[in-house]
């Protein structure tokens, strides 16, 4: 696997943009991919957020010229390097910056099905495995053809009360309002080659690939990336109520390695068709893991998810970007039987689109990663020195 791999299989025809950290002036570039180099995108907008609000933002980074660049490969070496002085060469860092960062959950039904084991095993990983067997049957062939919201669905769902499966899962997996929260703060998210945080006290844990929409303050949806939406599924499984503590974590939000932007040769009906790989591969027991993710199978539009998350009734003025969901809950045996699946430390998680490229990070616990303390006030002071603030878009 070359240091380049990160890549869309068309870069060459691809409009791709991201954020490094930049040592020789103290914080984050906007930069362009041109090739097997990164160029500044400063002089097109100051931060990513601005730049999505701009009419032709595909226009503007076509129209670069001049300006400081870097060796990609060179970047990506470092970008793989943790620890304290990972900042003493140029790193890629999350391609967003100013933007709300959102998710969108239950909205596969086969992931579906696994927060309604997660639930009823109240978190208890031993039980996951005689839960599944009890409900596969009633719960799975009844759901891979319902569409959210439709007179179907609510079919389903009087059904499977009187059976007494009914879950608030099911309720958000194929009822009207789609279950939309804030994954992380902003700028919390980390980039390619960034090491991922997990509770130290959690021990049923996933990875979740998923596509995330870059979605510019007007609602208009201007390009998409991956990400991984690290999962602790003990803690949600004991009660939804705990959603903040399993989703939003130091290092819990990984997005990258960078957005493409919409244009004439990737639209929204690519992400629509965009098929997803999982590998986890550990680092000091050989264990390897792969899965698939369709996003042919998806419930919801993510159209329809991007306007339940903004729109008239609820604005974000950098814009958001949106994780759209998981078809991967991985349930075999790592350990012991009847265990399933959970990460180990020094586990490097890849999640791969060939229109999108590859993400990859490695596992840590929570107060090992690298700690988050570049804010938004940081952010400005930073730009503000640079004679950045002022631009609007």
């Amino acid at each position: 696997m070359t240091s380049l791999s990160l890549l869309p299989i068309d870069a060459a025809d691809a409009t791709l943009v991201g954020r490094l950290f930049d040592p020789e002036t103290g914080g984050p570039v906007l930069v362009a991919v041109r090739g097997q180099r990164l160029v500044e995108a400063s002089a097109a907008a100051p931060t990513l957020s601005q730049l999505l609000e701009l009419s032709d933002p595909v226009g503007a980074l076509r129209s670069l010229s001049g300006g400081r660049e870097w060796d990609l490969a060179e970047v990506v070496e470092a970008s793989r390097r943790n620890g304290p002085d990972r900042e003493a060469s140029a790193v890629l860092l999350a391609p967003c910056d100013l933007q709300a960062v959102k998710a969108c959950g239950v909205t596969f039904a086969r992931s579906m099905i696994e927060r309604v084991i997660e639930e009823r095993a109240k978190g208890d990983l031993s039980l996951a495995a005689a839960i599944r067997g009890e409900i596969a049957e009633v719960i799975g062939g009844a759901l891979t053809d319902v569409v959210a919201g439709s007179p179907k669905a609510a079919e389903v769902k009087r059904i499977l009360q009187e059976r007494g499966y009914w879950s608030q899962y099911l309720e958000v997996g194929i009822g009207p309002d789609a279950e939309v929260f804030t994954k992380a703060p902003v700028l919390s998210s980390v980039g390619w080659g960034s090491e991922i945080g997990i509770l130290p006290s959690s021990e049923w844990n996933n990875p979740e690939p998923e596509v995330v929409l870059a979605v510019n303050s007007k609602g208009r949806i201007v390009g998409a990336t991956l990400g991984n939406d690290v999962n602790l599924r003990d803690v949600e499984g004991r009660s939804a109520l705990l959603l903040g503590k399993a989703k939003d974590n130091n290092a819990s939000s990984a997005i990258g390695p960078f957005v493409r932007l919409f244009d004439d040769g990737f639209t929204l009906d690519d992400v629509r068709s965009a098929e997803l790989t999982l590998t986890v591969e550990g680092a000091e027991d050989g264990y390897r893991l792969e899965g698939h993710s369709s996003m042919r199978e998806i419930s919801r539009d993510p159209a329809d998810l991007a306007g339940q998350a903004l729109g008239r009734h609820h604005q974000y003025p950098d814009g958001m970007m949106l994780y759209l969901g998981t078809l991967f809950a991985p349930v075999e045996d790592r350990d012991a039987p009847g265990k399933g699946f959970t990460h180990k430390v020094g586990d490097r998680v890849s999640i791969a689109s060939p229109r999108l490229g590859r993400l990859e990070n490695v596992v840590t616990h929570t107060d090992k990663a690298q700690p988050w303390r570049y804010g938004i006030t940081d952010l400005m002071h930073y730009l503000a020195a640079r004679g950045q603030l002022g631009r609007g878009a």
